[in-house]
């Protein structure tokens, strides 16, 4: 999940890095881009300067608390943030779209006639036939996936006469947030759209912020058709989170709002889920990260580009590095990850998430799992040797990656998973957006008379020792009746 606007202040100064002498750090100025007036052995130039740099630490050598104070992410500070969208909020609340069109022309400069558009009304877009590929192979594999996640219902007869059982119902209408700031994401519109519908939901609303034209980018558009989406509600930030928790004139109300975001949809969602617009939220939210445990068998140049791969959301992210015993190439990395970094366009961003991430070095991959176990990255990947036997080692991950040729860019977008990913340490309670997340369930029980015989005199039991006499008397009343019953016929 990437929220790249939200700020951050170190949570963990307790911990010092460490620094080993048989490792080059990333501040080696070999590895850090240079302007083009100044001259570097490697013969790189570059107008920027981007640094590369990540702290060290040795597990074997850090306390307990240190240990800890490590797991956790630079802190989130809302206080500033929740009174700025406040208003924001009521204001949509009390004027509906023309509410939402005035932030969307101050914040997007995009001045809108028309501010939710019917899916149905509008022509699948021309894509380039390679793009309409890609995003038709990415369709196929998450609709297999999040389809084998239905499951059969189950009638369970507990005793003679008294069954149960648990049935699924769709969440009737949701709202699905898909970003459009530094990065679009139609990649996020199939990952929500598609066990939406698979789940059956009846409408469905994708918020997406609006080209300069007014348009709708037309990989999202194209995405939201063939995964039926019934409504695109052209804004983004906090209005439109509002426009869906409320509903305005032209956009229907949802029950649950799914999807990642900066720090202004993140304060939205939270407030919102506890106000009287009633409505529920995916999951907690937060910076991108992931955590990449390699021995010495991995190679430095996939490390490298995984790191990368998450520090390259936005400053806010967090990559992890955790090396699993002796001989790994550290030095072999921190080249790759500086000569990846010059030639990204968005370098900058990915330096700047370095400066706050770390290595971490462990003795060997139980010590490096466990580390893991304590982090809960949104994003795990085990590049060793024999990786799938560590499976089961695992306890704390959003989305893991298993083996050399597995990066996690695969799951942001094709292998059929789901990328919205609980991030922050959330690892540790909560799972990310999956088919169920769509549903809601009700557990369903039926009687017959001689179930209740059999079961009512415990029920009555028990509400007599807490002392709930209409409880108890809903039962022995029902077993007075079919008591006479059973008489009458005697007689």
């Amino acid at each position: 999940m990437d929220s790249q606007l939200l700020r951050f202040t170190h949570t963990n100064p307790s911990v010092k890095p460490l620094h080993f002498p048989h490792f080059r750090s990333f501040t080696d100025p070999r590895f850090i881009r240079v302007s083009s007036s100044l001259s570097f052995p490697s013969g790189l130039v570059s107008k920027r300067i981007i640094k590369c740099a990540m702290k060290s630490y040795k597990l074997s050598e850090l306390s307990h608390t240190e240990v800890e104070s490590l797991k956790a992410r630079p802190r989130i500070d809302f206080s500033s943030i929740f009174g700025m969208v406040q208003p924001i909020v009521d204001d949509v609340r009390s004027r509906g779209d023309a509410a939402v069109k005035v932030y969307t022309e101050k914040f997007d400069k995009v001045k809108l006639e028309k501010l939710v558009e019917n899916v149905s009304e509008l022509p699948y877009p021309e894509l380039d036939p390679t793009i309409k590929e890609a995003f038709d192979v990415a369709y196929d594999n998450i609709y297999a996936f999040h389809l084998a996640q239905k499951s059969a219902e189950k009638n369970v007869e507990n005793m003679k006469g008294v069954k149960c059982k648990r049935v699924a119902r769709s969440i009737g209408s949701v709202g699905l947030y898909v970003p459009g700031g530094t990065a679009v994401l139609p990649s996020t519109a199939l990952m929500l759209s598609v066990p939406a519908q698979i789940a059956g939901c009846k409408t469905v609303v994708l918020a997406t912020p609006p080209g300069q034209d007014g348009s709708i980018c037309e990989e999202v558009l194209y995405c939201a058709k063939k995964a039926g989406v019934t409504h695109i509600l052209k804004a983004g930030g906090a209005q439109a989170i509002s426009a869906m928790a409320w509903g305005t004139e032209s956009c229907p109300k949802v029950e649950k709002i799914f999807g990642p975001g900066n720090q202004y949809v993140t304060a939205a969602k939270m407030m919102l889920q506890n106000s009287e617009a009633m409505i529920s939220i995916d999951m907690p939210a937060g910076p991108s990260e992931v955590l990449v445990i390699a021995d010495k068998h991995a190679s430095p140049v996939h490390v490298a580009a995984d790191l990368l791969s998450q520090a390259e959301h936005g400053p806010d992210s967090q990559v992890v590095l955790v090396t699993a015993g002796d001989g790994v190439d550290l030095k072999a990395i921190e080249e790759e990850i500086s000569k990846q970094c010059q030639s990204l366009p968005r370098g900058d961003f990915a330096s700047k998430a370095l400066s706050h991430s770390f290595t971490v070095f462990a003795r060997d991959v139980v010590e490096a799992i466990s580390f893991s176990n304590l982090y809960a990255p949104e994003h795990l990947i085990i590049n060793v040797k024999d990786a799938e036997k560590w499976e089961g080692f695992v306890e704390n991950a959003g989305s893991v990656f298993l083996g050399q040729w597995t990066p996690e860019s695969v799951g942001d977008y094709a292998s059929g998973t789901n990328h919205v990913l609980p991030t922050y340490g959330y690892a540790r309670m909560y799972g990310g957006v999956s088919l169920d997340s769509f549903l809601k369930y009700m557990t369903v029980q039926s009687l017959t008379e001689e179930g209740l015989r059999n079961l009512g005199p415990y029920v009555a039991t028990m509400a007599e020792v807490e002392g709930l006499d209409a409880h108890k008397r809903a039962v022995t009343l029902r077993l007075k009746d079919i008591e006479a019953k059973h008489a009458s016929i005697a007689r």
